[in-house]
């Protein structure tokens, strides 16, 4: 008796029906659409908001120095900027100019801190320009945190380069001026030592 094993078949090919290709590639369409559609990747509501990422940039929460800066211009945006306007220059016959103010960008800020905190009234020089008006002294309803977020913003904002300004350090002038009337003009302002 004679017994022989078939032989092996080299390479068997086997075959996927097409029809099992088209609905793998049917579901996966499927999916990525659902996916798409449930998810916002390209949907306007959740980019739409944003033009580009200097937008974005700016809604991020920020830490340190730059956390300080961001709050004292939201401060100043809501508080200071219908009258200075928001980018520091002043309004013709209403406000001066804080965009390279010589009182802004002095060495001390004993006076630019003093100005919020009484208010100001007469004549005053800025930037070689004469100023008759008055400002209410817009700094007493804010925290002692949150004017000094404004000022460093201030000092620190539209090329100014005055040096921050701490928390601290308004609370120690307003403990000092409690009670003392509005700033008379730019030769009373000067009597306040900046040191």
């Amino acid at each position: 008796m004679n017994h022989e094993s078939p032989k092996p078949h080299a390479h068997a090919h086997l075959t996927v029906p097409i029809w099992v290709i088209a609905l793998t590639v049917t579901l996966i369409f499927l999916a990525g659409v659902y996916f798409d559609y449930h998810s916002g990747w390209f949907d306007a509501r959740v980019y739409g908001p944003y033009a580009n990422a200097e937008q974005l940039d700016l809604y991020q929460p920020k830490s340190g120095e730059a956390a300080l800066i961001a709050h004292g211009k939201q401060l100043y945006d809501q508080n200071c900027g219908t009258c200075h306007n928001p980018d520091g220059m002043g309004m013709a016959g209403k406000a001066p100019p804080l965009s390279g103010s010589e009182w802004v960008n002095a060495k001390g800020f004993k006076r630019v801190t003093e100005i919020p905190l009484l208010g100001l009234n007469g004549p005053l020089t800025v930037k070689g320009q004469n100023w008759s008006g008055s400002m209410a002294a817009m700094g007493v309803g804010l925290s002692d945190g949150d004017l000094a977020a404004v000022l460093t913003y201030i000092r620190t904002s539209w090329g100014n380069q005055g040096e921050p300004i701490g928390a601290d350090d308004v609370k120690a002038i307003r403990a000092k001026i409690a009670g003392h009337p509005a700033i008379n003009g730019e030769q009373e302002l000067k009597t306040i030592p900046e040191e």
